[in-house]
């Protein structure tokens, strides 16, 4: 056991475990008239977790001095950038909140999310993984994203945790995800320029002023419904 903030948990040992014995089943899971499960990645901050909410809490309680950017002024997905356009020395301030422990543990959930996403696993036909970029200063990070998982979905959703800082080599047919440039050009965005996935844009305050042209989608949040959504990546 480790304690982490006061609360213990287990080293999600089982993660390792699914992983290796999901993807050696090349095709899928077999579902109907043999047809593959649908498989969907889930981001997590911003999308599962209130990444933007729980960073202006604590940049304020830490910082009551320094100026701060209200989440209906957020532009942007790299929230230390717009900092740093605020005032010299913002940008180290704000990472230095990313960097510390319990701050991903912390984080609330997004309303709904954890309801919705236990909902979406719990679907015929579908395979359902949380798939979350650790940020690089991982002494905190990569354990407590683990920790937050196990304490809102509980133990057994560890074995569909996908840490990775390129999602787009991770095969799917849905990437539900708050940022906007996922593809692009190495390495600022994903080494693969065509993922399997089609990326639905999950709004959040830092991106919802941006216009998306079709055929993109966005889930405007976890009350939109985003069963039309995966249905509408089954076959007929």
């Amino acid at each position: 056991m480790i304690r982490l903030g006061g609360w213990c948990a287990r080293w999600p040992r089982g993660a390792a475990v699914l992983a290796a014995r999901r993807w050696r089943r090349a095709a899928g899971p077999v579902g109907p008239a043999g047809s593959r499960a649908l498989r969907v990645l889930v981001d997590m901050d911003g999308v599962l977790a209130d990444f933007e909410g729980g960073f202006l809490g604590k940049f304020r309680a830490r910082f009551p001095d320094q100026p701060f950017i209200a989440l209906e002024d957020r532009r942007g997905f790299w929230l230390s950038e717009q900092y740093g356009r605020l005032q010299p020395g913002l940008s180290e301030k704000a990472i230095s909140i990313l960097e510390s422990e319990n701050f991903f543990f912390d984080l609330e959930p997004v309303p709904g999310a954890v309801e919705a996403v236990k909902q979406m696993a719990n679907l015929e036909n579908t395979d359902v993984f949380i798939c979350t970029s650790p940020i690089r200063m991982y002494k905190y990070c990569p354990y407590e994203k683990y920790a937050w998982v196990e304490k809102h979905f509980g133990p057994d959703f560890l074995e569909r945790v996908v840490l990775t800082r390129d999602k787009t080599v991770v095969s799917a047919d849905l990437l539900i995800d708050d940022r906007l440039d996922i593809t692009g050009k190495w390495p600022a965005a994903g080494a693969e320029p065509n993922p399997s996935w089609e990326h639905i844009l999950f709004t959040a305050c830092h991106n919802r002023h941006v216009p998306l042209q079709p055929p993109h989608r966005r889930l405007l949040s976890w009350t939109d419904d985003w069963k039309a959504i995966l249905d509408s990546k089954r076959p007929c």
